[in-house]
Parts: structure tokens; C-alpha cells; sequence
């Protein structure tokens, strides 16, 4: 089942629990949490505690992406009832089989992140361990930037991997998804679309998440 995981960071903050309640009856499966530390990334966004004041607001789950240094330190802090996903990005580990593992001790799906100049080389090892991997299609550290479309060959290679290696990892791919380039990336056998400004950035955004959800599940795209 293909999922739509909306971003909060193009949320209005001064009003997240609606902005949530309006993605949620539009039909959204999670809530993409973008935290970002000012060092990894050339941007700081928000933390823990911003995500769990969503907790009570919201039936849906927290898909979690850590754009920080050291995860590892911060994993705890991002573990609720509410949480399904924790993703940390494979240039920012120094152990990733560790914080892999990590994850996993918490019951909760571990994901592994790359950016658009990261090789699909670079997860060989540790694809049989993972649930899912974040493939960013911009350079990440904003929000409202334009899709990178080499980063579509990158999911074929990664599809290709995992039929053939009985691999049931899903593929997330986030950054600058658009109604324009969706189907593009829905054929390419994404499993989790993240959109941000596309749908919080808009006059209804209820309405946008409901035309994500219908390309995105009521599309005729081949299943893996």
C-alpha cells in the first residue's frame, strides 16, 4: 500500500494541530517530521518536543527523519506509542549498523536516508537490515526546493535490488514533490511520498492532500 507522509516543516506553526487535522481528513497515512540541527544540514527546524506536542491531536503515526549528527543520541527522544519510522542518513553515521540496530531494540521501523550524490553503493551492506530507505530528491536543509530527477534511477536501482534479492524494504523519496512530477515518481515504485510545501503551502490543504492520496492509490502503477 502506497503511502502519503505530508512534512510538517511547511506547516504553520503557529497552528500545527489544525494544519494536522486538515492533512489527516484529506486522507494522509503519517506525519513526516523533518528535524534538522544546523550542522548536518545548513538549517535548524525542530525537535522532540515539538513532535509530541502532535501526541493526543492526531491518529496518525510519526514517520521520524533525522537530519542531525549523532543520532544515536537522540533516538530515545523521538521514541512514542505514536512513532512507526526513525530515519537516519547514511553520511551521518559513523556506525550505521549500530544505529540501525539501535532503532530496531525500540520496535520501531529503522530507515536509512541518502542524498542525491550518495550511491546506492553506499547501502549495499546494509539494505537486508533496514525497513526503509529515504531517498532525498533535494539537497536537504529547506523546504520549497525544486526535484533533483537523477534521484529517479536511483529508486529504480534500488526496486531492482530488492525483487531480486527478496528484499521487503519500503522506498520513501522526499524533496520537492509535486502534482507535476508525482506520477514520475509513483512509476519508479515509490512506496511513501513526502510532501511539504506542495500541500501545507496551499489555499486547501485538505484538498491537496486528497489529490495526492487519489494519484498516489488510485493510480494504476504496477505492484512490486
Amino acid at each position: 500500500m502506497k503511502k502519503l507522509a505530508p512534512s510538517i516543516l511547511s506547516a504553520d506553526f503557529s497552528k500545527l494541530a489544525e494544519d494536522v487535522k486538515l492533512i489527516e481528513k484529506g486522507g494522509a497515512d503519517l506525519i513526516h517530521v523533518d528535524v534538522m540541527d544546523g550542522h548536518f544540514v545548513p538549517n535548524i527546524s525542530y525537535g522532540a518536543t515539538v513532535m509530541k506536542s502532535l501526541l493526543g491531536k492526531t491518529r496518525l503515526p510519526f514517520d521520524v527523519h533525522l537530519m542531525i549528527e549523532d543520532p544515536d543520541k537522540y533516538i530515545e527522544d523521538f521514541i512514542t506509542e505514536k512513532t512507526e519510522y526513525v530515519t537516519v542518513h547514511e553520511e551521518a553515521c559513523r556506525h550505521l549498523h549500530r544505529t540501525v540496530c539501535h532503532i530496531r531494540e525500540h520496535g520501531i521501523r529503522a530507515g536509512v536516508a541518502v542524498n542525491p550524490a550518495t550511491p546506492v553503493s553506499a547501502l549495499e551492506e546494509i539494505l537486508p537490515e533496514v525497513d526503509m530507505v529515504l531517498l532525498m530528491s533535494v539537497d536537504p536543509g529547506f523546504g520549497g526546493q525544486s526535484f533533483i530527477g537523477s534521484v529517479l534511477k536511483k529508486a529504480e536501482k534500488l526496486d531492482k535490488i530488492r525483487k531480486e534479492c527478496g528484499l521487503d524494504f519500503e522506498l520513501e523519496m522526499d524533496g520537492g514533490i509535486n502534482k507535476d512530477n508525482l506520477k514520475s515518481v509513483l512509476e519508479v515504485q515509490t512506496d511513501i511520498i513526502v510532501a511539504g510545501s506542495s500541500i501545507f503551502c496551499t489555499e486547501d490543504i485538505t484538498g491537496s492532500a486528497r489529490e495526492f492520496c487519489a494519484e498516489i492509490k488510485e493510480g494504476n502503477y504496477a505492484i512490486r
